[in-house]
């Protein structure tokens, strides 16, 4: 069975994701993997080697767009270890990491690394942990492309530089017809669809692209559920949004990609553009973090085992990029590392 985000999401009714739409940016879903896991997707992925002693529950929230991967592993690995229940969420990498670093959840997805320069307004999420005795272990587990997109219907626009995309999303920005972009385009009022605060794909986005982590205007519809989003952009003609490149890939029929220019010319998203870092500066690396003191646990630390050593398989069928060898192997060392007695 074909591993997808809308498989993945499949247990969201349309009524809920058109709740989460509607939600502020700090609004959290929740789906735990309690269906029986799927078969291995193509054969392709070793099956988790059956233990009876594993039990327990392992609790995983953060990054909608790693969601997807966690879930897919989950399932798998608690098809041999029925006594293992593992549940994961999205809330946003950094919804995630506020649980995580009070200890609320066994690992956080992350679409960012964590954060760890404290500010005069707040404490990192590094600092966060410290205090409450939490050592966060990095790994990272795959790459995206963050894919700018319009509605099919749109014509005129191809690709968009990143000045102009700093002008369209800076904070304070007056953009608000396709006119003010291009003189030449359309007085059409442009609606914009992007993550909220919490997610670390606005983290990532608003850092690149305006020069500055959480600088972003706050006048567009938010949601930390990208399907939400899709919806938002493939329901108006005049829409523009930005999410992870999986997303657009379940969505191509319903969806229009923007090719970006960088500097050396117009690009547009696939995976090998993501993976030669060809498509920058939108491309980025994708992370999952478990405690080390979750991972004292030998069910958690069996997961995360599995993850690492499958979790290929799973990143090409949601339709991320692959890491390379060296960095998977960095992350087995980090796990490796943590879990030494």
């Amino acid at each position: 069975m074909s591993i997808s985000r809308t498989w993945s999401i499949a247990g969201l009714s349309l009524a809920a994701v058109l709740a989460v739409a509607a939600c502020s940016s700090g609004s959290a879903t929740t789906a735990p993997t309690n269906a029986p896991a799927s078969d291995a997707p193509g054969g392709a992925t070793a099956a988790p080697t059956a233990d009876a002693s594993l039990a327990g529950e392992i609790v995983i929230d953060g990054s909608s767009t790693v969601y997807p991967v966690t879930e897919a592993v989950a399932e798998e690995f608690q098809k041999a270890n029925p006594g293992v229940r593992v549940s994961v969420a999205f809330s946003g990498t950094g919804g995630g990491f506020k649980k995580f670093c009070a200890g609320e959840t066994d690992a956080n997805d992350a679409s960012r690394p964590i954060k760890t320069k404290d500010t005069a307004d707040a404490k990192s999420e590094a600092t966060m942990c410290q205090e409450k005795g939490i050592d966060p272990v990095e790994l990272q587990v795959a790459y995206d492309g963050l894919t700018v997109v319009v509605n099919p219907q749109n014509t005129w626009v191809t690709c968009l530089t990143t000045d102009e995309l700093k002008k369209i999303w800076d904070q304070g920005s007056t953009v608000a017809t396709w006119a003010d972009i291009r003189p030449e385009w359309p007085a059409e009022p442009v609606k914009l669809f992007g993550p909220g605060a919490d997610s670390g794909t606005f983290d990532y986005f608003t850092e690149v692209i305006n020069g500055e982590v959480d600088r972003s205007r706050s006048d567009y519809t938010q949601s930390e559920d990208d399907n939400a989003l899709v919806q938002g952009v493939a329901g108006d003609r005049d829409a523009l949004g930005y999410f992870g490149f999986a997303y657009f890939e379940e969505n191509t029929d319903k969806l229009k990609a923007v090719q970006i220019d960088g500097g050396a010319g117009c690009v547009e998203p696939n995976r090998e553009t993501i993976a030669s870092n060809e498509y920058k500066p939108l491309s980025r690396p994708l992370f999952v973090y478990p405690s080390k003191q979750s991972l004292a646990r030998p069910e958690v630390a069996a997961f995360f085992r599995y993850y690492l050593d499958n979790v290929n398989t799973y990143v090409d069928e949601v339709g991320y990029v692959t890491a390379p060898a060296d960095i998977l192997q960095k992350s087995r060392d980090a796990l490796a590392a943590a879990t030494a007695q």
